[in-house]
């Protein structure tokens, strides 16, 4: 279904590179609010760490993120060192294929990894890419995903549901 990610993850961190082998992905698209930082911009920690072993695995990074607050994308992106796209419209996938191209690689070599099924997993797999579901790292929102919020916590426990089944 649309609506539910390949692997659902605590953080970011759990994404290892013998899972990206199994699923044959090259590239991570990650977002940032919730996903890297937190409602006060504080990084996850180790996630700096965990980025640079994945790219001296040669894993590609590229941060996608909804956000028109540039300066909280450029921050996270100059301490990952990788490169970003802001505005992104998820769950659109322009924004994606932008952060796509930006690795260079096909859909199929790409994971799109957020804490929102209605932004990063419906935009993911729209746009053919493998996705990957982690938890909020803050019960904290920005205004507007405070409002979606609700909305995406029913879809996550509705996913659980099933999976915990084995219906998907």
């Amino acid at each position: 279904m649309i609506l539910h990610p390949k692997l659902y993850l605590k953080n970011v961190k759990e994404i290892d590179l013998e899972m990206l082998k199994k699923h044959n992905i090259q590239g991570l698209i990650l977002d940032v609010d919730n996903t890297l930082i937190d409602v006060d911009r504080k990084l996850l920690e180790g996630a700096e760490e965990w980025c640079k072993g994945l790219k001296a695995e040669g894993i590609k990074v590229c941060l996608v993120s909804n956000t028109n607050k540039i300066d909280k994308v450029v921050a996270v992106a100059t301490v990952l060192d990788v490169p970003y796209i802001t505005f992104a419209k998820k769950p659109s996938t322009k924004g994606l294929h932008r952060g796509r191209g930006k690795l260079g690689l096909e859909p199929e070599a790409v994971a799109v990894v957020g804490d929102q099924i209605s932004t990063d997993v419906w935009g993911g797999n729209r746009a053919g890419m493998f996705t990957i579901l982690v938890k909020p790292l803050d019960k904290r929102d920005v205004l507007i995903t405070k409002v979606k919020r609700p909305v995406d916590n029913w879809l996550v426990r509705r996913y659980l549901k099933k999976r915990d089944k084995g219906v998907i």
